[in-house]
Formats: structure tokens, sequence, C-alpha cells
């Protein structure tokens, strides 16, 4: 990555649904009460999936293994100028999505169909476009 990496998100998979989440609604926060996924911010010198793999333990207590993501692409960051942002696409094992400990940030968690996520009025729309290219990109209908 030529640019400087600020932080990843996943479009975590179980089964045929994604691991969500209700964002905080505080004001001042980007996407308030917004539906948004896994991940976050860079801390130190964290590669992208190390980064994926703090903010997931800490949103929900899973440990992701890297085996578990299929695909990533990094794309231009949409808070920082000049900086690149990484979005994953994964699966979870079952173990894995019946440990799930919600965290201390947003309301809620739960799952959702992918479908359901694009047409989500109250998603963060920059991960419904990154969304929309993974399925493309791995030919997975939505519907």
């Amino acid at each position: 990555m030529s640019e400087p990496f600020c932080g990843t998100k996943a479009a975590l998979f179980y089964q045929d649904s994604l691991l969500v989440y209700l964002r905080d609604d505080k004001a001042g926060l980007p996407f308030a009460a917004c539906w948004d996924f896994p991940g976050g911010g860079r801390e130190g010198q964290e590669s992208p999936f190390a980064c994926l793999q703090r903010e997931t333990r800490e949103e929900f207590g899973i440990l992701l293994q890297p085996a578990q993501i299929v695909w990533q692409r990094s794309y231009p960051s949409w808070h920082r100028p000049g900086a690149q942002s990484v979005f994953m696409a994964g699966r979870l094992e079952t173990s894995q999505a019946e440990a799930i400990r919600f965290g201390d940030e947003g309301q809620y968690w739960c799952w959702m169909k992918p479908g359901d996520y694009l047409a989500q009025s109250a998603a963060v729309p920059y991960l419904q476009q990154r969304l929309q290219d993974y399925l493309q990109a791995a030919a997975i209908r939505t519907q």
C-alpha cells in the first residue's frame, strides 16, 4: 500500500447473514444510529488484518484467524484524505457466532441478510458500496 493505511472494516458472514451493529446515537458521531460492520481505526503499526482482529475482539469477543478472510480491497479513506482504508469479507465459524459478546460501542448487534443491508436507509453508505463490490466480485446474489 503506497498511501498510509488508517483502518479496516469487514463484512463477516455466518451462513447467509452479515454481522452488523447499530452505532451509538451521539451528537457529532459520524454515521450516528446507522448500521455498521465490525472494524475501526488502526492503532500503531498494525497491519490491516491485525487492526480488524483487534477491533472484532473488542467489539464482539471474536478472535478472527487470517484464513477466515476470503476477500479484501483497499479504498480511499472517506474521512482522511490521502489515506487508504481496507475492506475485507470473511466467514465466521459456528463456535464464533455462538460466542458473540457485544462490547461497549454501539446500541446492539444482529444478523442481517446482504440484500437487506444494501436496501437499509440507515446503513453506512460507503459500506453499502463496498459490500456491493464484494458481492459482485464473488458473484453472490443478494436475494
